[in-house]
């Protein structure tokens, strides 16, 4: 079993147009599944030996798989976060990734999760390369082959770049929600400030005490206080419509 940095590889044209194709995924919008699909896709499409492949992601503190090549890849995620060892959970906790070229090897390093491979699946080889968001250990790409020692360290120098490619994905990623978030945060402040406004006028009250009534009602009716907000601001506006006058903005 090696955790040694893979070395340096200079990147073939196959790999570069996949990895355009990639980009050009990402940059047109497409949701996160399909580019966490297209990730494992083009890791068993380039990775010499590479039989199989899964993409282990961190969602509110949990690992789990975003996407897999097939079900057996999906398995063995599952079995390693059931045993709590192997060379993906290892790759998510140490700097180095890891490479086990025999799963049969009795010096296997994680005797749990080896055993229950070996007997439940077609499964042996595996590497397992750590996916880093800001220092934040984000996830795992996970590379499975069915032939031991199937996996060489030209398997691995091959997986890094794609781990490396993943992590910018997974960034991309990132950044595009937060902007949705933050979009969608103003969009809601706005709907709040209108409907307080409304309030003031409606009621002849305060700012605090509009938005007091707002907090109220969503409690109340068990809604989002944006929704209870958007609702006002609807109401208000019907009346304007059918009054045929102006609605403040």
């Amino acid at each position: 079993m090696s955790s040694e940095n893979p070395s340096p590889q200079p990147i073939d044209a196959t790999i570069h147009d996949v990895f355009q194709q990639l980009s050009a995924l990402i940059y047109a919008g497409a949701d996160s599944g399909s580019i966490h699909q297209a990730i494992v896709d083009a890791a068993k499409r380039l990775v010499d030996g590479c039989d199989r492949a899964s993409l282990l992601v961190k969602t509110r503190d949990r690992f789990a798989t975003a996407a897999s090549t097939d079900d057996v890849a999906r398995r063995i995620d599952q079995i390693e976060l059931e045993v709590g060892q192997g060379p993906c959970v290892d790759a998510i906790l140490d700097e180095a990734y890891q490479h086990d070229p025999d799963l049969t090897d009795a010096r296997t390093p994680w005797p749990r999760f080896t055993e229950r491979i070996v007997a439940e699946t077609p499964v042996r080889s595996a590497i397992g390369y750590r996916l880093l968001l800001d220092g934040d250990k984000v996830g795992a790409l996970n590379l499975f082959s069915d032939t031991p020692n199937g996996l060489t360290t030209k398997s691995a120098d091959v997986g890094a770049v794609i781990a490396s490619f993943a992590s910018v994905a997974l960034m991309a990623i990132r950044a595009r929600e937060e902007a949705a978030t933050l979009r969608q945060g103003l969009q809601s402040n706005r709907e709040i400030g209108k409907a307080v406004g409304l309030l003031m006028s409606a009621h002849h009250i305060n700012g605090q005490e509009a938005f007091d009534l707002l907090r109220r009602t969503s409690q109340e009716l068990n809604m989002k206080l944006t929704h209870v907000a958007a609702q006002v601001v609807e109401g208000q506006e019907s009346q304007y419509r059918a009054t045929g006058s102006s609605a403040p903005s």
